[in-house]
């Protein structure tokens, strides 16, 4: 057996490694792209966000703190899609 590469072999490994990499990156960027856990944890909270607004007053500023929580949590699920190209 000789330690030689071929110019054949150097291209079929390059080749394999190209297509490799393409399938990979198209899998991420449909992953990124749709994103429905992300959108669905959005829906979720801008959900709780309207029940909480609904809520009646007098909660010892837990119903308002938890709706500022609420939108900081939305304005991240927000970003996190953005950053991921969704």
């Amino acid at each position: 057996m000789t330690d030689t590469v071929t110019r054949r072999d150097a291209f079929a490994s390059a080749a394999a490694l190209t297509l490799g990499i393409a399938a990979v990156a198209a899998t991420t960027d449909d992953a990124e792209a749709n994103q429905p856990n992300m959108r669905n944890a959005l829906a979720a909270l801008e959900d709780a966000r309207r029940f909480l607004q609904r809520a009646n007053t007098g909660k010892g500023g837990h119903r308002a703190r938890a709706l500022e929580l609420t939108s900081q949590a939305i304005g991240e699920v927000r970003a996190g899609i953005r950053f991921a190209g969704g």
